[in-house]
This record gives C-alpha cells, structure tokens and sequence, in this order.
C-alpha cells in the first residue's frame, strides 16, 4: 500500500524532470533547424493524440501530447519516413528553400547535434549556477590516515602525503581523489606523492568494495584506503571560474558513464547496474525529498546522460543519423533507402531490446514483483 500511495509524489517529480530535459533536447533541434532555414511543423512535448497547442507566427504547433514520455521535432521534407513506409513527396522550389532533406549535410548534421548539444550546454549551466551560488567544498588533497592492508597501505602511502596526481590528473582536492578511484575497478592506478618536499611515483590497484548508495542499491566501487587530513572548507567562484568548473563538471561525468558504461559490457560491473525510466522516477521522488538543489543536480546529471545516449552511433538515435551524414559526406551521396531501412530497424530492435532488459532491472532493484505480491497475500 505504501508504494501505490507514493505513486502520485515519485510520479510528478519524474514528470517535472523528463519534460524539462526533453523540452531542452528538443528546443536544440528546433533553433537550429530555424536558423538554417527549416520549416518546423511540430514541437510535442509527448507522444501520440493532442491535449493542447498553439500555433506560432512561423507556422510551428506547439502541443502537449497525451503520452508524455517524450517528445518530438517535426521537420518539414524530414524525407521518406522510414519507420512508417511514407514515400517522398514531390516539392516546389520554394518548398525545397525550408525543407531538411534538401539543406547541405552539414547542416543536417548541426540540426541533429543540437539536441544532444543543447542538453550538454543546459548541464553546463546548472553547474555553473551551482558553483556561482553554492561554491565547493574542498579539502587539500593530504592523506591523514591510511587503512590496514588497504591498497594505500600495500603501495607504501602514508599520513601526511600530498597526492598530487592520478594517472596524469592533476588532484587539487581531496574529493578529487573518488572521482578518479571509484570507478577503477579493473586497473592499476599511478598515484604521484609529494612526501618532505619530494615527488615520487608509485603504483597501486584498488580494492573492490560492494556498498550500499543512499537508495539502497548495490554498488561496486573502487577503494584506496585513505582519509582526508582536515576538514573541508567552502570557496566561492567569481563567474569565470563557475563556468570552468561547470564544464569541466560536465566532462568529468561523461568519462565516468562512459567508463562504467565500458566496465559493464567487459564484465566489470554487473549489467544490472543499467537502469531505466522506473529508476529513474524513484530516484526523482527520493532526491525531490533531500532538497532542491540535490534535485537540481540531479536534473543536470540525467542531461549529460540523455545528450551522451543520443550521441552513440545507433541507427534511431541522434548519433546514429550523424553517422549516416558523416558517411554521405564522406561518399559525396547517402546511402540507399534499403540500408538505412535496416538500420532502423535493427536500431529500433536494439532500443526496445535495452528499454526491456532496463525496465526488468527496475524492476528486481524497486522489488516491485515481490510488493505486488505481499497486496494479496
């Protein structure tokens, strides 16, 4: 019962976050179909029949539509619909002007990098407003304490040390350190130490250790044994350095999916880790209890992950659309309709493949099967 009545509270919250992140991915595709030319017919936040819209000026609707797991740009001479069989339709010279199929390549490809891109650049900003109100806390990155038959003990690091780098990053923080050894978990690490005004380099592997996350999920990290020196103080960015740090934010989690994306598909870490909409609602409502800005944060993480997926060269996605203009560029033509047929739909097969295998993740990780069963029993 506990679980039906949450419903409503994790429900609203993963529908305030997806329809602000598809809006953004959207509006990405949208401005810059407009400032190449492109008529747009459609922006829908949602999926399938109209709850409500408007026109603009240009000639766009702008609709809701009834199922909002989603949304969509509609382009003007978008081409032959692959996925609905819809043939290409003769056009006059003056419908050619603002059609998509018939601006340059590269245009095409700037029009579908938009999303992705928009969903970057609004990550971006989030952290750098974050940083400009918020600040960071940082401690300096000197080893107090080192744990007994740690991966810190067996490398010979001490209290006292000052780690300087990591496999070539520069550490300028204590918290830097996790960002960096966490999610190693199949390699060993090169760890530069100042010790008595000295610089020297040595090697060590962390150890693999099983935790539980603040929503009681298993999750595999990677360990050095070390504790912090002193405690952590708060500096305060001016704007610039807000902005650097934000981007610099963005490309910090990027590596770290796609790093734990690699370590999954080499066995690593378990593919139960993939999580999908389900996941995503409870972790929505759980963070919308923490706090605002936790939930901010959040909405900012899930952006990176929604431009990095729609970047992977997967016929459906936007990146498998930049391979096939990147292959047209490359060729001087595109490739025939029958190849890019198959390609969505092998795209479409992997999709739902992966939405299925996510969902049944979501699944086991919520024990929705087994709450569902304790109704009727």
């Amino acid at each position: 019962m506990e679980m039906l009545a949450a419903l409503p509270h994790y429900g609203f919250w993963f529908l305030v976050l997806l329809t602000v992140l598809v809006f953004v991915h959207e509006y990405g595709h949208y401005i810059v179909a407009r400032w190449c030319g492109v008529r747009v017919e459609v922006f829908s936040i949602g999926f399938g029949p109209e709850l409500i819209g408007r026109n603009d000026k240009h000639g766009t609707r702008w609709k809701i539509s009834a199922i909002p797991l989603g949304g969509y740009v509609k382009m003007f001479g978008q081409g032959a619909n692959l996925l609905e069989g819809e043939a290409g339709k003769a056009m006059s010279a003056e419908d050619r002007k603002v059609a998509f199929d018939y601006k340059s390549v590269w245009r095409r490809m700037a029009i579908v990098a938009a999303g992705p891109a928009a969903n970057y650049l609004f990550a971006a900003l989030v952290f750098s407003l974050i940083f400009v109100v918020h600040g960071k806390d940082v401690a300096a990155p000197i080893i107090g304490k080192v744990v007994a038959g740690s991966a810190a003990e067996q490398a010979g690091l001490k209290p006292g040390d000052r780690i300087v780098s990591l496999n070539g990053t520069t550490i300028g923080a204590f918290e830097d350190i996790a960002l960096i050894v966490q999610p190693n978990l199949d390699q060993e690490l090169t760890i530069a130490v100042e010790r008595d005004g000295a610089v020297q380099t040595v090697q060590a592997r962390p150890t693999i250790s099983v935790e539980k996350d603040a929503f009681g999920d298993d999750v595999r990290l990677g360990r050095l044994g070390i504790e912090s020196a002193g405690k952590s103080t708060r500096i305060e960015f001016g704007v610039g350095e807000s902005v650097y740090q934000g981007v610099k934010r963005v490309f910090d989690v990027s590596g770290l999916m796609l790093k734990g994306l690699w370590q999954i598909v080499t066995g690593v870490r378990p593919a139960d880790e993939i999580g999908g909409a389900l996941r995503i609602g409870y972790l929505s409502g759980e963070i919308a209890q923490i706090g605002l800005l936790q939930l901010i944060t959040f909405a900012a993480m899930l952006s990176v992950n929604l431009g990095l997926v729609n970047l992977f060269p997967i016929p459906l996605l936007d990146g498998g659309h930049l391979t096939y203009y990147g292959i047209e560029a490359a060729r001087g033509k595109p490739l025939g309709e029958r190849t890019q047929e198959w390609g969505f739909r092998i795209g479409i097969a992997f999709v739902l493949g992966l939405m299925l295998f996510a969902t049944w993740n979501d699944l086991v990780f919520l024990d929705v099967i087994g709450k569902l069963r304790a109704l009727f029993t």
